[in-house]
Parts: C-alpha cells; structure tokens; sequence
C-alpha cells in the first residue's frame, strides 16, 4: 500500500528525518501579540525567547482547526491509499478531537493520539513510518501504535522556571525559591499529561548528567534502536555532554539530536533538555 505519514509539527523531528522517512508535517499555530504565527514557518523558537526576554507577553500555542485539517486531508486523501496523520497527545491539546472530525468526510484516513509530545510524539511518527516500509496495511499500523505509544519515555530537566511562572504553570514563589535553591526539575508525560518528577540540585551540567543517568538506569529494559536527545537551546559543550552520558549508559543504534519547537519552547523556556527513548 501507498500510505501517507503525516503528523503536527510538535513532533520535533529535525528536517533531515522529516526528509528521511517522507513526513508531511503540519504546522500550528503560535500567537505572539494576539497575531497568529505559522510554527517553524513563520516564527521560530529563538524568535519567542526574543520577544520574551525584551519585555514582551508570554507566547501561547494553539491548535488547527477542523477546517485545517480538512484542507490538508483533501489535498493528500486522492493521492495516496491511506493517510495515517499522529497529532499531538489529546491531553495537552485539541489538535487530536479536531483531526479526528475532520477525518470523517475521508475513508482512507486515519487519525492517531501520540500521548506524547516533542520528539515523544517524533518517535510515534518514525514508528509509522517503518511500520508503513514493512507493507503493512493502514489498520495494521494504527492497530500497533496504540500499543506502541504506552512505551515512549519523554522527560526534560529545565533550567529556569520562569516560563512556566509566566504561563502560570507553577507560582512566581515556587520559581523564586527553586532558583534560589539551584533546583532544576524534571517533567515527564504521564498517561498523555505533563506531571512533575525528581528535583535535582547543583549546577546545570551536572544536574543533566544525573538526570541522563537516572533516566537510563535500567537500560536492559529499553529498545536501543533509537534515542532522542531533544533540547531547547543549550550550548554545544552541553549538547556534547549530553552525548557522551548517553553513549556512557548504552549502546543506542541512532542518537538523534534536535531542537525542540514552538511549543515546548513556549512553555519551558531555554537551556531545557530531554532524552527520550522507547521501552520494550
């Protein structure tokens, strides 16, 4: 079969795998001043920070439309046998309800929750895409990621928590005294949600390397096909550390290193970073 693996652009993957496994991608939208703004097409993540750091309000995300996704699925339905498009998880957005409506009008379109967010999402997407190689038909392949999802590990360790303070997510106090305090928390999805897990105390570099550690302790467990490590906007010698404490805890076929987009961006803020992997 000739199917189609479309996804929203929160999926994080770079342009090289974008390019790599045919991925037709999405964009949402982001509003900076009440203007609506093409994620990674019209507005960037260095952009928010820009705006964010001069004194500007706080970036918002927001999804496509039922018509959105319309426009798009008649543009792709005739073309291909089946289209399978993974939208961000259903628990931070409404992308997923609205793709699902608009899925309605189309017989070879089919509709998948990630749970997941960032390159969590990505790994859904690339999980598709080899399914997809291997001939199997478009149920199949649905029939397989909604078991799939349930076994990707997306977490970030961050920095500051001032974005999350200004999109009230957590208190100007908590913030205060976590910086205070030289916490950095880690996030991780849980059951398609963000929640908070370890609090880890020190400087940046090291906090990243026994957030890595902890995350890959039990490496037995996990597939080593492929690791993402996904970030925010660090520097490169945090980038390269990172790599290293990586290749320290396992032996991954592919270590995929990218920048997260707009929406984590909007709401983590910089210098955040996550490795996010795939359980057996």
């Amino acid at each position: 079969m000739n199917i189609k693996i479309t996804s929203d652009s929160t999926c994080d993957l770079s342009k090289e795998l974008v390019e790599r496994y045919g991925v037709e991608v999405f964009p949402l939208y982001v509003v900076k001043d009440e203007k609506h703004y093409k994620d990674g097409i019209e507005i960037f993540p260095d952009d928010i920070f820009a705006h964010v750091s001069s004194g500007g309000k706080m970036c918002t995300t927001s999804a496509l439309s039922i018509g959105d996704y319309t426009e798009r699925f008649k543009e792709l339905s005739p073309k291909y046998d089946a289209v399978i498009h993974i939208n961000i998880s259903s628990g931070f957005s409404c992308c997923y309800q609205n793709a699902c409506l608009a899925a309605e009008e189309f017989d070879n379109v089919y509709v998948v929750d990630s749970r997941n967010l960032s390159t969590g999402h990505g790994h859904v997407v690339i999980e598709a895409c080899q399914l997809a190689a291997q001939g199997l038909s478009a149920e199949e392949i649905v029939e397989k990621l909604k078991v799939f999802v349930d076994k990707v590990d997306a977490s970030f360790i961050l920095n500051r928590l001032d974005y999350l303070a200004k999109g009230g997510r957590c208190s100007a106090v908590l913030a205060f005294g976590a910086n205070l305090l030289k916490l950095k928390p880690c996030i991780e999805v849980q059951n398609g949600t963000m929640d908070a897990a370890k609090k880890y105390r020190g400087p940046y570099d090291k906090c990243m390397v026994s957030y890595i550690q902890d995350r890959l302790a039990n490496i037995d467990e996990l597939r080593t096909d492929r690791i993402f490590i996904t970030h925010s906007g660090i520097s490169q010698e945090l980038i390269d550390l990172a790599l290293k404490t990586v290749k320290e805890c396992g032996n991954f076929d592919e270590i995929f290193v990218t920048r997260a987009g707009c929406t984590v961006s909007c709401h983590c803020g910089e210098n955040t970073m996550g490795v996010l992997y795939i359980h057996k």
